[in-house]
């Protein structure tokens, strides 16, 4: 099935940003223009001119028109003071309207897990079909059906295109945090926001890594800290980053995958709350703008199942898997085989997508109407 074909004009003018045909700064042509050259709708440039908005890649001008916002200069050549519409500067929260409508998303989100009836029903209907074989040892990565579920969603909704075998299942994001070390070793340097999740560092620091806090601006973290750090594996949440509230805009997430592949390092990609985004179209992914395969993508279902379900999964790049069969192949997987049927329904019946849906449209109106 093709894509919408706001999402294939999205593309086109997002290829075109990148590749400098819009560079930073130069207005694009009006949407009328866009609409009348390639005969689309209004409606449909508008989308799609939204949707890179929400993304940082180009920003609207009231009376104007839009204008790229998106810098594919040279490595850490974004002004330190630049300030996004809504932001602020200092390291301190981004207060834009997508970042203060995310914080309350997560918030939200916490209390608006799968309903019930729904998780019951997608119980019952694992118990009755597979029967004797949910008492069985999982295999060490996690349940074949499972892996393949996961690379589907994530080719469809992500951008991520994997095969089943590049997927890891575990018992939440923290069980890899400590696996990733022994993937890296003890000698390697982590950089990590500042602020981050604390607990981030805490598992990092005992499982034998030395963390290099890096301080956050307006849209990510601050260039200039990134350039001097001697980090050789950097740890971000690009989406909603926990407790400030930045997203990384678009020209940041293109910084952060230049910074790993001019030094030989790697990105661990902390992606948690990205599906309550409030856009039509979820942020881009690192793991997606990667070409050479070096980011690791971390997500858990607690956020969008149930805290108590304690299952993520973790994605490696092609170039990572001789590496991580050789030094942390040997665990056993952590997640109980019925949880992951269960998570394997939700996703092949649709189920899940559904229920993401939902949230975020009963984020947007809260955003359209705070009272309600």
């Amino acid at each position: 099935m093709s894509d919408p074909i706001y999402l294939e004009l999205y593309r086109e003018l997002r290829g075109a940003i990148m590749d400098g045909v819009f560079p930073y700064g130069t207005k694009l042509p009006s949407k009328r223009t866009l609409a009348l050259d390639r005969g689309l709708s209004l409606v449909t440039v508008a989308h799609a001119c939204e949707i890179l908005c929400d993304e940082g890649y180009i920003e609207a001008r009231e009376r104007s028109g839009y204008f790229v916002s998106y810098r594919s200069g040279e490595l850490f050549a974004a002004r330190e003071g630049a300030v996004p519409s809504g932001g602020a500067v200092g390291g301190s929260p981004a207060a834009g309207p997508e970042t203060a409508a995310s914080l309350s998303a997560g918030l939200s989100a916490v209390r608006d897990s799968l309903s019930f009836p729904l998780f019951g029903r997608t119980v019952r209907r694992v118990l009755s079909q597979y029967g004797e074989t949910l008492l069985e040892r999982s295999p060490r990565d996690g349940c074949l059906p499972l892996r393949q579920a996961l690379a589907a969603y994530l080719a469809r909704s992500r951008g991520i295109r994997v095969d089943a075998e590049q997927i890891i299942i575990g018992a939440g994001a923290e069980h890899f945090y400590g696996l990733i070390v022994q993937l890296f070793g003890r000698e390697k340097r982590f950089g990590l926001e500042s602020p981050s999740y604390e607990r981030i560092r805490l598992i990092y620091e005992a499982n034998g890594a030395r963390c290099e806090l890096l301080p956050m601006g307006p849209d990510g973290i601050r260039s200039q800290a990134l350039k001097d750090s001697r980090a050789q594996v950097l740890h971000v949440t690009p989406y909603n980053s926990y407790p400030s509230g930045i997203t990384a805009s678009a020209s940041k997430r293109a910084e952060y995958v230049r910074w790993a592949s001019e030094r030989g390092a790697y990105i661990i990609e902390d992606d948690y709350d990205s599906e309550f985004t409030l856009s039509s179209k979820a942020e881009d992914t690192l793991f997606s703008l990667s070409p050479e395969g070096r980011v690791i993508y971390l997500n858990t279902f607690s956020r969008t199942v149930a805290p108590s379900l304690r299952a993520a999964y973790m994605v490696l790049p092609e170039a990572l898997m001789a590496q991580a069969r050789t030094r942390i192949g040997f665990y056993s997987c952590s997640v109980p085989v019925l949880e992951q049927y269960v998570l394997t329904e939700l996703l092949e019946s649709g189920d899940f997508e559904r229920h993401i849906n939902r949230i975020r449209r009963r984020l947007r109106r809260q955003k359209e109407d705070p009272a309600d």
